[in-house]
């Protein structure tokens, strides 16, 4: 399936229905009055957040939406009935901007969360509603007002409890298809993951962790060389980055160099990248010729203070001990996250005297 995070639409809410002039006209009901009856509202445009769905794939064949208007005002008081709402699908992790000014309009994160695009027009008033003691035939009615219209720009974050980076072939669509169902296209030449895979792992006790892998970071990402920074964005929401480095000599780079360029493309991106936990990963152990490229690894992660961890996913050497220590990554990071939100919502106490 095609993977599209970035889409601009036009979303524009039903207009109102018009209110009717009218006077009831009866054989045995002289001067029957006016009995014009209102439009109905015209229905309004929501974005509401799908689980089912990770890509903004179905905005490429549709880009405008526009709600139903409301029904016109009828004679003997019959008012016209609401236009219908319409709800448009879209994957957690959806950012809503403004498409004129860039400005941020909504987050939308949660499963089934529900944000309002744009207003249906409101129901003119039929001419009943005019009626007084001392205008008693009014002739006044409104048309329905406009629905708003707003052009909007759709920028998909995928959700994942870890993010997987590094080099191109260091091996992170190998591991993601070994420790997950997710089945992304694995090859021997660079760049063969060309848009983010998400993967659930199972790590035991009904537990289980969301993993996305994006494509492979080169010197220059942040400035746009390579695949540039473009799906970074996808591990902004991670709470834990396993930082993959290859351990075969096939890449003429040093393991350490390999470790400090990627972490210097994650500073240079931003965003608070560079702060996240980070458990360095040595990859292809079944492939490595030189063990010397791993102990100057060893000292390195040492040195950082950084967890190494070594595996081989095509033997499964290490995947066990991988999915564990993640997990338990995971949860020291959840616990941290958890308090520091308790602390923020607790009230401040009242100083006693």
């Amino acid at each position: 399936m095609t993977f599209v995070d970035e889409v601009s639409i036009l979303v524009h809410g039903g207009p109102g229905g018009d209110g009717c002039l009218s006077f009831r006209r009866e054989k045995s009901v002289p001067r029957g009055g006016p009995d014009g009856g209102s439009g109905g509202a015209g229905g309004s445009v929501y974005l509401v957040t799908d689980p089912s769905s990770n890509t903004l794939l179905a905005f490429r064949y549709q880009k405008k939406f526009v709600a139903e208007r409301g029904r016109h005002g009828e004679g003997s008081d019959k008012h016209g009935r609401d236009g219908h709402d319409i709800e448009i699908p879209v994957p957690p992790g959806t950012m809503v901007y403004d498409a004129d000014d860039q400005t941020l309009l909504a987050d939308l994160s949660e499963p089934w969360q529900k944000f309002l695009v744009a207003n249906g027009g409101r129901g003119g008033r039929g001419n009943g509603v005019f009626a007084t003691s001392t205008n008693r035939a009014p002739r006044r009615h409104e048309k329905g007002g406009e629905g708003e219209e707003h052009r909007l720009r759709l920028e998909l974050k995928l959700l994942a409890d870890v993010g997987l980076v590094g080099f191109p072939n260091a091996g992170k669509s190998t591991l993601i298809s070994r420790i997950s169902a997710a089945r992304p296209k694995i090859a021997d030449y660079p760049f063969t993951t060309l848009v983010p895979n998400l993967g659930v792992v199972d790590a035991g006790g009904f537990q289980s962790f969301v993993v996305a892998d994006i494509p492979g970071l080169i010197e220059g990402a942040h400035a746009g060389h390579g695949l540039g920074d473009r799906f970074l964005r996808h591990v902004e929401r991670t709470r834990l980055l396993l930082h993959l480095v290859d351990l075969s000599s096939m890449t003429g780079r040093d393991t350490v160099s390999e470790f400090d360029t990627i972490n210097k493309e994650l500073r240079a991106y931003g965003h608070g990248l560079a702060q996240k936990p980070q458990i360095a990963v040595a990859t292809k152990l079944d492939a490595m010729q030189e063990p010397e490229r791993l102990a100057a690894l060893k000292a390195h992660c040492r040195k950082k203070k950084v967890p190494l961890l070594t595996i081989s996913s095509v033997t499964g050497e290490g995947l066990p001990e991988l999915i564990r220590k993640t997990w338990a990554a995971l949860e020291k990071v959840k616990a941290k996250d958890t308090a520091r939100e308790t602390k923020s919502e607790r009230p401040a106490q009242t100083p006693v005297y």
